[in-house]
C-alpha cells in the first residue's frame, strides 16, 4: 500500500507572511553560494487542494451533484454513467492512465437494498402461499385466497400513478387543497413503497380468508350436491361476511390517514411507505366477492366432474 509519513516544514512567521520576504530567503547552491530563493523560482498564489484525500490506499476526489426533482437516485446514476460511459466511447473524454471513477452516497444503499429485495419479495410470496395451504389443505383454495394479492398489487400501483396526475384529487374542502394535505405528488419505486408492497401482501388475504374460512365451514355443515345448493351456501356464508370483512379493510383504512397526511420528520418515508397499502386495501374490498365466485365455480367445477364419471359409469353398466 501507499506509506504516509507525517512530516511538516515550517519557516517563523516573520519569514513567511508574504511573497517579498520568501523571496528574500536564503538557499544554499551546489558550489556552496548562498543566493536568495527569488533568483531561482517565482512565488505565486494558486489554489490548491485543501486536503489530500485517500481511500483503499487510492487518492480520491470527489465530484458532488444532486439530482432533479421527480427522479430516483438509482435511475440518476444510470443515466448519468450511461452519459460518461458513451462519451468515453466516442473519445469526447478520456481518463488518464491509473484513474477511474465509481459513484457513491445513498445510491449504493438504494441498489444494495433494491437486491435484497429481488430475493425477498418472491420469498415473502412464497410464505402466504404455504400458511394459506396449511390452513386449506388445497392448491385450490390456496390459490383462490391469494387471489387477493394480486387485486391489491393492482390497487397499489393504481394510486401511485394517480398520486402523480395533477387532477386527482385537486380540490379544496373549507380553503384547504386535498392534494396539499395529502402531499401528493409524482412518488418514485424507491425502497419505502416496496416495503409498503410487502406490507400490503400480508394483509392483503385478510379479507378473503375471513370470507373462504366460513364458506368452507358452511359446506361441511351442508354439503351441497347440487349447483342450486352450493351458490345457496356461498350466498348465505358471503352476508355472513361482509360487514366482518368491510369493517376490517375500513379500520385499516383509517388508520393509514393520519400517516398520508403527516408532515414532520420521518413522513418522507411513511407516506410512500403507506400509498400502496392504502390503494391496495382500498380496491383489495373487492376479494369479498371475487373469493365467493371463485369458490362457487371451483365447487361447481367438482359437482360437473362428478357427474360426468356417474354418467360414464352408467354407460359402462347398461353396455
Amino acid at each position: 500500500g501507499r506509506e504516509r509519513y507525517p512530516v511538516r516544514l515550517r519557516y517563523p512567521r516573520e519569514l513567511r507572511e508574504n511573497p517579498d520576504e520568501l523571496s528574500r530567503l536564503i538557499i544554499p547552491t551546489a558550489t556552496g553560494a548562498q543566493i536568495p530563493l527569488g533568483e531561482v523560482a517565482d512565488i505565486t498564489y494558486t489554489r490548491g487542494a485543501q486536503m489530500i484525500q485517500s481511500e483503499n490506499t487510492f487518492l480520491v476526489g470527489y465530484v458532488i451533484f444532486d439530482k432533479v426533482a421527480g427522479k430516483a437516485e438509482v435511475d440518476v446514476v444510470k443515466e448519468a454513467d450511461a452519459v460518461l460511459q458513451e462519451k468515453l466511447r466516442t473519445g469526447e473524454i478520456s481518463l488518464p492512465h491509473g484513474v477511474s471513477y465509481t459513484f457513491a452516497g445513498n445510491y449504493e444503499q438504494q441498489a444494495r437494498a433494491s437486491q435484497r429485495l429481488l430475493i425477498i419479495i418472491p420469498i415473502a410470496l412464497l410464505v402466504i402461499l404455504l400458511i394459506l395451504y396449511f390452513q386449506f389443505k388445497t392448491v385450490t383454495a390456496s390459490l383462490i385466497h391469494f387471489s387477493g394479492v394480486f387485486v391489491a398489487l393492482a390497487g397499489g400501483f393504481i394510486l401511485l400513478w394517480l398520486y402523480g396526475e395533477p387532477w386527482f384529487m385537486n380540490f379544496s374542502v373549507g380553503g384547504i387543497n386535498i392534494r396539499d394535505m395529502f402531499s401528493m405528488h409524482p412518488v418514485n419505486l424507491s425502497i419505502a413503497v416496496w416495503v409498503g408492497f410487502i406490507a400490503l401482501f400480508g394483509i392483503a388475504t385478510d379479507d378473503g380468508v375471513l370470507m373462504g374460512t366460513y364458506i368452507h365451514d358452511t359446506f361441511l355443515e351442508r354439503d351441497p350436491h347440487t349447483r342450486e345448493e352450493i351458490r345457496e351456501a356461498v350466498v348465505h356464508a358471503g352476508l355472513k361476511r361482509v360487514r366482518p370483512a368491510v369493517m376490517t379493510t375500513a379500520t385499516t383504512l383509517i388508520a393509514l390517514l393520519p400517516v398520508l397526511t403527516s408532515t414532520g420528520k420521518g413522513s418522507e418515508i411513511m407516506i410512500p411507505m403507506s400509498i400502496p397499502i392504502f390503494g391496495g386495501m382500498l380496491i383489495q374490498s373487492m376479494t369479498m366477492f371475487i373469493v365467493p365466485i371463485l369458490q362457487c365455480w371451483w365447487r361447481e367445477g367438482a359437482i360437473r366432474k362428478k357427474e360426468k364419471q356417474q354418467a360414464k359409469t352408467t354407460d359402462y353398466e347398461t353396455i
